[in-house]
């Protein structure tokens, strides 16, 4: 285990607890983005939601506040699974952080009543950091010498290796915690990915009939499969499939688009050499060349551009904030041309 200290005015500016107000009493939150747990144990999601209607057709699974907040008021701890999908400043934390890391990253909040214990002791299955927002928690941590206690407040950060036991009770005040969870890609998992493609073109034919009295009958094919095989596997080459790698990452990333209306309605009314554009958060900028052209990676897909515009690009790469005119060596209006495209893909966006 370990901790950092931060501002603890951090936390809140991206999950507060005014946030999680809104989002469990002002807005038509469903489960499973809700969970509810009182002693251990996770509650029917029938306990909290109720049902309801839109444009004629039902919709299942809405929160109810009232019947939440009074499970809130025995003792659940109240959990909001999946945040960085559904609340911009945790999504935003969340793709940075992947893109720092290189896999996957995902986000739960938890809301526990003063002096409650969401869930026994405990460990998951990857490695998670943990941000106290608001309120204090004590956690158990569980080491090589045994259960260790660790207060968790504002400003507080600590990160869990994969299978460390755990648990955590409220203190005087309600406690709500970030936990961020890892869902680390390891060396199997990409092993198994290229193994398993060479393997898929092995003949998917019978074995020969009479093995099981004279294993021999096998032993020709099988020793001709498996150095053929593991020839195919002498030739990989581990560079590209390291670039392969990266770039299917940085190409799988969830779209990033918030303020694209506003976007749209800034370059409606044009945009000018002095212009300032901001990189949106979390969107990665890789430039991969393609003979005349250039590739480049923003998260959910790629964008093939012209390669004489890629010293452009690497000021677009390199700096959070920039103008139309500092993308030199374009002329002015290829440069707003650039730049239009990028702000309506959703890698710039119009500074406000």
């Amino acid at each position: 285990m370990h901790v950092h200290r931060t501002d603890p005015a951090y936390g809140a500016e991206v999950l507060s607890l005014a946030h999680v107000d809104h989002l469990l009493t002002e807005t038509a939150i469903r489960a499973p983005a809700v969970r509810v747990a009182r002693n251990g144990s996770v509650l029917p999601e029938s306990s909290f939601t109720r049902g309801g209607s839109l444009a004629g057709k039902p919709l299942t699974g809405l929160v109810d506040p009232v019947r939440l907040m009074r499970l809130h008021d025995e003792g659940a701890t109240i959990v909001l699974q999946g945040l960085q999908r559904y609340w911009s400043p945790v999504g935003d934390l969340v793709a940075e952080l992947e893109l720092e890391l290189g896999h996957p990253c995902q986000a739960n909040a938890y809301l526990t009543p003063p002096g409650a214990q969401g869930f026994a002791v405990h460990s998951d299955s990857h490695d998670v950091f943990v941000l106290q927002t608001h309120g204090t928690k004590m956690w158990e941590v569980h080491g090589e010498g045994g259960p260790g206690d660790l207060l968790l407040e504002p400003g507080v950060v600590a990160y869990l290796p994969t299978g460390t036991p755990h648990a955590a009770r409220a203190q005087e005040s309600v406690s709500l915690h970030l936990t961020i969870g890892i869902n680390q890609l390891t060396w199997r998992s990409l092993l198994t990915r290229e193994v398993g493609r060479l393997l898929a073109e092995v003949p998917d034919e019978h074995l020969p009939a009479g093995y099981l009295t004279d294993p021999a009958r096998l032993a020709d094919g099988l020793g001709e499969h498996l150095a053929a095989v593991a020839d195919a596997v002498r030739h990989l080459d581990p560079a590209a499939l390291a670039a392969a790698q990266a770039e299917g990452f940085l190409a799988g990333r969830p779209p990033r688009l918030a303020g694209a209306l506003l976007d749209r309605d800034a370059l409606a009314r044009g945009i000018l050499a002095d212009t300032r554009l901001r990189r949106r958060r979390g969107h990665p900028c890789e430039l991969v060349d393609d003979g005349d052209t250039v590739r480049v990676l923003i998260g959910d897909r790629a964008l093939r551009v012209p390669a004489r515009v890629r010293p452009a690009l690497e000021h677009v790469a390199t700096h959070h904030e920039l103008t139309p005119a500092a993308l030199a060596p374009l002329d002015v209006e290829s440069a707003l041309v650039l730049c239009r495209r990028l702000v309506r893909e959703g890698l710039l966006e119009v500074a406000r």
